[in-house]
């Protein structure tokens, strides 16, 4: 049987479209129930602490209708975003290192030097009865790092893949991603991946990672929505995980 990975829709690109002309069209609590309704496995959010794209209250909201699973995303260093998980207690919380005015997450914790720390603030999440998921990069050590954090999972930061594959190193894009794919699973440490996945990269990446647990994607496939519909789109992601 093959393992089934589960595709969570990140629709942050949503918020930002309506933002940028306020109002609530389009709406971001009808694009997470059309997500579901059009078959995605769960619904990805990462407020951020300026609020531009995806707001504090939109949250919320979306708690109140989710029938999948609710995925949030953010840097627990933001007391803000620690305390808003523990009140809406999403299915899972993924732990992003970023700064405070980044433009995207560009890379995973430094889960070594971050241990202490990880430790502690992933302790409160899994005491509320909230499974972990911390952005790690494929780097077996900081693999093996995660493992000791305690946290349930790893969301494998794939933009370096994205790159490497759309400049044709298909083999070497996925190479050094399989190898800590292994390690997690040898170490018992569920896995995610995200960033910059897209029809042409996704399906290479599952074929070789069969045991990926988890992908969440949000601006390639709000950007294919656009021309194919959010419906078709959403359809064409899940295909390329079977």
């Amino acid at each position: 049987m093959t393992h089934m990975t589960k595709l969570s829709v990140n629709i942050n690109k949503f918020a930002t479209l309506r933002n940028s002309r306020g109002g609530n069209n389009p709406s971001v609590v009808k694009a997470a129930i059309d997500a579901q309704r059009f078959g995605a496995d769960g619904v990805t959010v990462h407020p951020r602490p300026d609020e531009r794209h995806i707001r504090y209250n939109d949250v919320r909201e979306i708690k109140q209708i989710i029938t999948t699973e609710f995925n949030i995303e953010g840097n627990p260093r933001e007391q803000k975003f620690v305390d808003l998980v523990l009140e809406v207690k999403p299915h899972q919380v993924t732990l992003v290192p970023d700064a405070l005015n980044q433009l995207t997450s560009d890379h995973g914790w430094d889960t070594i030097q971050n241990k202490g720390y990880l430790k502690d603030i992933i302790s409160v999440f899994k005491e509320a009865g909230i499974r972990v998921s911390i952005f790690v990069d494929p780097v077996i050590n900081m693999v093996e790092g995660a493992a000791e954090t305690g946290t349930d999972r790893i969301e494998l930061y794939t933009e370096g893949y994205a790159k490497q594959f759309a400049d044709g190193n298909k083999e070497a894009a996925v190479a050094s991603y399989v190898a800590a794919a292994n390690k997690a699973k040898e170490l018992g440490i569920g896995l995610n991946a995200g960033h910059d996945l897209d029809l042409h990269n996704l399906k290479f990446l599952k074929q070789h990672i069969p045991h990926l647990d988890e992908v969440s994607i949000g601006h390639a496939l709000v950007c294919d929505a656009l021309y194919m519909g959010y419906e078709n789109a959403l359809q064409m992601y899940k295909r390329q995980l079977m």
